[in-house]
């Protein structure tokens, strides 16, 4: 039996029943769309992680294999060798000051050096000093050779 009224409830409700299926796909496509986007963020981000990984350990190597050595002996007016003459080494971009006390042979080394910066080096031993020497940023050799001769009276 038709009941005129049931028509358009069975009509309305496959009509909102395949809005409804409508809605859902567009709405699963949607989540696959984002889910899409969220997997290429991630991938993208492990992939950069993974990257840093490797490089930043490459760079810490690449930059201890440029530091630099100052290395030589203190020596008196006469190049004989002075143990225990104190040489100090500045530091001129921080005016930081390291020193080392020379061997019994004279000798002396400062190692893990930054080759940025400027150095200034010089030597005391009672009250006698060497004149400064200027180890510069613009040197680019990894080894360097000073000797320090012990000739002014200190001030």
């Amino acid at each position: 039996m038709h009941v005129p009224g049931s028509l358009p409830k069975i009509a309305k409700a496959s009509h909102t029943g395949t809005t409804s299926i409508a809605k859902e796909r567009q709405k699963n496509s949607s989540m696959r769309v984002l889910s899409l986007r969220n997997y290429r963020k991630s991938s993208l981000s492990v992939v950069t992680f993974l990257a840093l990984l490797f490089l930043i350990p490459a760079a810490g190597a690449q930059d201890n294999a440029q530091l630099r050595t100052v290395h030589g002996s203190v020596v008196d007016a006469k190049e004989n060798a002075v143990p225990s003459g104190v040489v100090y080494l500045v530091n001129t971009k921080t005016q930081a000051v390291r020193t080392y006390i020379a061997d019994d042979q004279g000798n002396y080394r400062f190692s893990g050096l930054d080759p940025n910066v400027d150095y200034e080096l010089h030597a005391e031993h009672e009250d006698l000093t060497s004149a400064t020497r200027t180890i510069s940023s613009f040197n680019t050799s990894r080894d360097i050779e000073v000797t320090l001769k012990l000739a002014h009276k200190k001030k």
